[in-house]
């Protein structure tokens, strides 16, 4: 009988620690109490509001906006910038002449300059008798002021002792008078009389908006009433003040 109840008690253990291994586990109670969200603030997803894209997964919850996308390479146009431009206008035969060219723009304040420039002009049309020896040139001189001629030694110069018999504006008017010289049995020639001429140019500066067209139109403007016009981007040297 000892034996009997010796065999049931292993058989019992035995069988709990089959049990133990084989059986289910037992599952942890939570005893630390927890905030649970309402059911009210449950909302279901909703197959529509899925947004899938190549590579990453976006979703949106119902009622969401897509965000626009901004390109952020693109820079915003850029304002144009008027620049200083150097206005040059000619020409006037005296600086007040300038001074009255100036205030007849309507431009506000002083700062203009006025400048004096020795520039070339068109040569006149020149009939002389070409350089000889002084004796000579002298000679014939001499002979063409008894004869009522009028004439005129040139006593200096790559031209020295020529005589010049007229000078002309005109080309035509110089031909007419070489074709008498020449029925007077006189040996003239037409040359050309090279001249300078003192003249006085305008010079201030404006702002002009660069590639809008802003520059040709001054310079179109301009060159309606001055012979000269230059416009050009200043470097940096102001014009000196004027009182007009």
């Amino acid at each position: 009988m000892r034996w009997f109840a010796v065999a049931l008690i292993l058989i019992n253990g035995a069988l709990w620690l089959y049990g133990d291994k084989v059986g289910p586990k037992s599952v942890a109670v939570v005893t630390e109490r927890q905030a649970l969200p309402r059911v009210a603030d449950l909302k279901p997803l909703s197959p529509k509001a899925d947004l899938e894209a190549d590579g990453d997964d976006v979703v949106l919850a119902e009622g969401e906006a897509v965000a626009p996308i901004v390109d952020v390479k693109a820079s915003p146009e850029r304002e144009a910038v008027p620049l200083n431009f150097c206005i040059r206008l000619g020409w006037f035969d005296s600086e007040q002449g300038a001074r009255e060219a100036y205030r007849s723009l309507s431009r506000p304040g002083t700062d203009y300059d006025v400048v004096e420039a020795e520039r070339e002009v068109s040569p006149l049309h020149w009939v002389i008798i070409p350089p000889q020896p002084e004796e000579r040139a002298l000679d014939l001189f001499r002979n063409l002021q008894q004869r009522g001629i009028d004439s005129y030694l040139v006593t200096r110069g790559e031209n020295k002792n020529a005589i010049s018999l007229g000078l002309f504006e005109s080309r035509q008017a110089a031909e007419n008078v070489l074709s008498e010289k020449k029925r007077q049995n006189l040996n003239a020639i037409l040359a050309n009389f090279p001249r300078n001429q003192l003249s006085y140019a305008l010079v201030f500066e404006d702002q002009l908006v660069p590639d809008s067209g802003a520059v040709g139109a001054a310079k179109t403007d301009y060159s309606e009433n001055f012979d000269m016009v230059e416009i050009r981007r200043c470097e940096g040297v102001a014009t000196r003040s004027e009182n007009p």
